[in-house]
C-alpha cells in the first residue's frame, strides 16, 4: 500500500508566499511569523530561518541572530516542551520586505525540495528530539562569528534538511543532514589545522 503524503508537502512554497504576503513589506516580529505558520510552526521557522544562507543573499549580521533564535526553539524540543520562542527573541524583528526577498529568493530551492521530498525511514525520522539535537548544534556553529570560508553553509544545510525531513517525515532528508554536519566538522577541523601551521610557520619567521 503506497503511503500518504504528509499534509504539509504540497502546500511549503504556498505557505511560504503567504507568510510573505502578511508581512506586506513591514518589520517583522519573529513571534509573529511563528505564529502565523500554523501546525509544524517550529520546524517551519527552522526551515526558513536557514534559508538566507544556503542562497545567494546578504546575511552580513545576521547569523549570529538567527542561529540564536534556531538554537532557542530546538533546545526546547530536546527538553519536550511545547515549541515557542522566549519572550525577548519574539520580540525581536526581522526587517522590512526580508522575509518576501528570502521567499522569492529561495522559491527555486523550496520547489526543487518538494519534488524530492517524500515519507521515507519513518520510523528514523519519528525521532525528533535526537533530530532537534541536530539542529540545536548546528544553530550553535552557525550563530558563531568564524571568518572561515563556508562555515555558515555546512550548518545551515543540515538544518535545512533535517527541518524539512521532519516536516515531511522523510528519514533520508535528516540523513543528509546528519552527513552534511559531519562533512561540516571535518571542514572546521582541516581549517583548524591549516591555521594552526600557518601561525606556527610565521612565529617561526619572528
Amino acid at each position: 500500500m503506497p503511503q500518504t503524503e504528509p499534509p504539509n508537502r504540497a502546500l511549503l512554497s504556498e505557505k511560504l508566499s503567504a507568510l510573505a504576503a502578511l508581512t506586506h513589506e513591514r518589520p517583522v516580529p519573529l513571534g509573529e511569523v511563528a505564529a502565523s505558520l500554523g501546525g509544524n510552526a517550529a520546524h517551519l521557522l527552522n526551515f526558513i530561518l536557514a534559508l538566507p544562507f544556503v542562497i545567494p543573499l546578504p546575511t552580513a549580521g545576521l547569523s549570529t541572530a538567527l542561529g540564536l533564535v534556531i538554537a532557542a526553539g530546538s533546545l526546547r524540543l530536546i527538553q519536550g516542551r511545547e515549541p515557542g520562542l522566549p519572550a525577548k527573541l519574539a520580540a525581536k524583528t526581522l526587517p522590512a520586505g526580508f522575509l518576501s526577498k528570502l521567499l522569492r529568493a529561495s522559491r527555486r530551492v523550496v520547489l526543487v525540495l518538494e519534488k524530492l521530498l517524500r515519507p521515507r525511514l519513518v520510523r528514523f525520522a519519528g525521532a525528533a528530539r535526537l533530530h532537534a539535537a541536530l539542529v540545536f548544534c548546528a544553530a550553535l556553529v552557525l550563530l558563531l562569528p568564524l571568518p572561515i570560508p563556508f562555515s555558515n553553509t555546512f550548518p545551515a544545510w543540515s538544518i535545512l534538511l533535517a527541518a524539512a525531513g521532519l516536516l515531511e517525515r522523510d528519514g533520508l532528508a535528516i540523513l543528509a543532514g546528519y552527513l552534511v554536519a559531519l562533512a561540516g566538522v571535518a571542514c572546521l577541523f582541516l581549517a583548524g589545522c591549516a591555521g594552526a601551521g600557518l601561525w606556527e610557520q610565521i612565529r617561526g619567521w619572528f
